[in-house]
């Protein structure tokens, strides 16, 4: 089975589970991803999902004979299509990166809203180095999780980083002890699936939009639509109905 499926509360555990070859993403493997995420969406009980890897990487990139067999555009893009499903899926999504992540591995930690970085994680964009452009976005996810310098250093000038080095420049949002990353990352996602899943859907929408914004008027105009969506969802009226109990309670 290369994808290991575990839930932890609301959270699903998705494991990349080929370490004999390093986690490399093959065509099965993006399949699976694809079908994991979509069933978590689906599932009501499910708020958010953790990627890692199993054995000492994360994810070695892709699997070149996928790269060497595609023969036109299309089949080159079938070989992103399981992190593109993560990059878009409207749940919280955290990579805990636990070892290597390299080349189209480096995409699949890009594709998560968070990044946390064990203390054994590398950073590694490796395209340049085996004479190929980058591929599914990765200059622009780094960027966008980064700056400019950083994104090129990687890319142009095979600066490879470690997980702590990672956190300094804003790729992870933190670094934490192997024995550690797992348990943190599921912590983090456990906090984020708290949150009804249509608010959380409704605000990755925002944030994908946030490019387009060139004024503060424009922000304000871009939150008021999903924001009061919001308050006339079930949660916020129960949320506001209970506030006011308490301080009726307390004003006894």
């Amino acid at each position: 089975m290369t994808l290991l499926l575990e839930t932890r509360d609301r959270v699903l555990v998705m494991t990349l589970n080929d370490p004999d070859r390093r986690n490399t993403v093959t065509t099965p493997m993006n399949v699976a991803m694809v079908e994991a995420v979509e069933a978590a969406e689906a599932n009501d009980d499910v708020g958010a999902i953790v990627l890692t890897g199993a054995g000492s990487a994360f994810c070695a990139g892709g699997h070149l004979d996928d790269l060497l067999g595609a023969q036109n555009h299309g089949e080159l893009a079938e070989i992103y299509t399981g992190f593109l499903r993560v990059a878009h899926s409207s749940l919280p999504t955290v990579a805990a990166v636990n070892g290597a992540a390299v080349g189209a591995g480096m995409n699949l930690a890009l594709a998560c809203d968070m990044i946390l970085a064990g203390e054994s994680a590398k950073f590694d964009s490796r395209f340049h180095q085996i004479a190929i452009h980058s591929g599914g976005g990765h200059t622009w996810r780094l960027r966008n999780k980064t700056n400019e310098q950083t994104a090129k250093a990687m890319v142009m000038f095979g600066e490879r980083l470690s997980g702590q080095q990672a956190a300094d420049v804003g790729l992870a949002w933190k670094c934490v002890a192997d024995a550690e990353l797992l348990d943190a990352a599921v912590a983090y996602a456990t906090t984020a699936a708290s949150a009804p899943k249509g608010l959380v859907a409704r605000t990755k929408e925002t944030f994908a939009r946030l490019d387009e914004i060139e004024t503060s008027e424009q922000s304000v105009e871009l939150e008021i639509e999903p924001q009061f969506w919001a308050m006339q969802q079930p949660e916020f009226n129960e949320f506001v109905s209970n506030l006011k109990a308490r301080i009726a309670a307390k004003s006894k």
